[in-house]
């Protein structure tokens, strides 16, 4: 199979909130916009993209229709996640762990969108020699 494209859709009861949302604090842009459907794509780099959709929507399998999007973790890696968290904080975004170093490699915060979807923003650091070993050579953060 070779995948043209990858995207999370997020399936909720709040499109216009969530778009508004990812709009507005992680800078997306819709390309397609139905009551029911929204495609984002980032306004700096148009690989990435992320998709709203309405639970309700008949396009769901029933065994799926109504849930929600819950049980999530969205990564978005920047390459200044100090000013993504400060933006983050003055706009009031509910900070559920604080800026902080990793020794596996990360300098993150997670925040959280209307849904309940965990959002982690990370920028790669060098890791501690303890997890060096773990990485794949190719993997390696700068």
């Amino acid at each position: 199979m070779k995948c043209t494209q990858y995207y999370p859709v997020l399936m909720t009861s709040k499109v216009a909130e969530t778009v508004s949302f990812y709009q507005e604090n992680f800078r997306f842009k819709a390309v397609f916009e139905a009551d029911w459907y929204v495609h984002l794509q980032s306004e700096e780099d148009e690989k990435v993209n992320l998709a709203v959709l309405d639970q309700s929507h008949e396009t769901i399998p029933s065994e799926g229709r109504g849930a929600g999007a819950g049980g999530l973790l969205l990564n978005f890696e920047v390459e200044d996640v100090d000013s993504v968290y400060d933006r983050s904080r003055e706009r009031g975004l509910p900070i559920l762990l604080e800026l902080k170093d990793e020794d596996f490699g990360q300098r993150h915060f997670i925040t959280r969108d209307p849904n309940g979807v965990l959002i982690d923003v990370i920028k790669p650091i060098p890791p501690s020699a303890e997890f060096l070993e773990q990485f794949a050579p190719e993997a390696l953060p700068a």
